[in-house]
């Protein structure tokens, strides 16, 4: 019997276990490329498996329901995930009870100022009113900034895809930006990670210190209460100005 490469690829992507496998494959083979660029934030492991499946699923015309069908379990463990941020919080609260305040304004005025220099860019530059409320929740992670956008009359598909471009661009740039701003407080870094770059920037929080993470892993949650609260109050005022 003579091998046949497209039936064996036929199985290969009509297996339960095709998504799942290719995720943890490809992201695996992405944390490897990071640690041997000596970790460079340009080379983040999540846009590298995002460009990656995504060639794939073109080339090899997998569609996208078929992928995310058969990789549910990732999926199913982003709550687990999320949960288990509640660890490093756990050894980081006498710092946090301390610093509360400081940690309050700081989600405050991040959020607020997140929100409005986005619209007023967009709006600057052009951008439809749909796309300028799609934008206007893009920092906070994604079922929270699809709620708000679909309240306010923004297009929620939309602001999923700017709030995965922001976590990267976060990730990516955010190392540079803070150096450059000669931010060195870990906890002061690890908010500008949560607060700007949600989920995404979280994960490099990490990779520069628990209590980065920490403080990331706050920040998002905080960040998410207050951009829900601000968004409708001031989206009106800023589409008019």
């Amino acid at each position: 019997m003579s091998f046949d490469p497209r039936a064996a690829w036929d199985a290969i992507i009509s297996s339960p276990m095709f998504g799942l496998a290719l995720t943890l494959l490809v992201y695996q083979g992405a944390v490897w490329l990071f640690e041997r660029c000596g970790r460079r934030p340009a080379i983040n492991p999540v846009l590298v498996t995002m460009i990656v499946i995504i060639a794939v699923l073109s080339v090899s015309g997998v569609t996208y329901q078929t992928y995310f069908d058969s990789a549910k379990m990732v999926h199913l463990l982003l709550g687990p995930a999320t949960v288990a941020l509640a660890v490093p919080l756990y050894r980081q609260l006498p710092s946090l009870i301390r610093s509360w305040p400081a940690v309050l304004v700081t989600a405050v005025a991040g959020s607020a100022m997140a929100l409005i220099s986005v619209v007023v860019s967009a709006r600057l530059l052009g951008a439809s009113p749909a796309v300028q409320l799609s934008l206007a929740p893009k920092s906070v992670t994604t079922p929270i900034a699809m709620g708000i956008s679909e309240r306010i009359g923004g297009i929620p598909s939309l602001t999923a895809v700017l709030v995965v471009l922001t976590g990267v661009a976060g990730a990516m740039f955010g190392t540079w930006v803070l150096n450059l701003a000669r931010v060195r407080s870990p906890s002061a870094r690890g908010l500008a990670f949560g607060i700007s770059a949600h989920a995404i920037g979280t994960t490099r929080a990490f990779q520069e210190g628990e209590t980065q993470g920490a403080y990331a892993g706050l920040a998002i949650g905080l960040a998410g209460i207050v951009t829900a609260i601000l968004t409708p109050l001031l989206i009106g005022w800023l589409t008019h100005i």
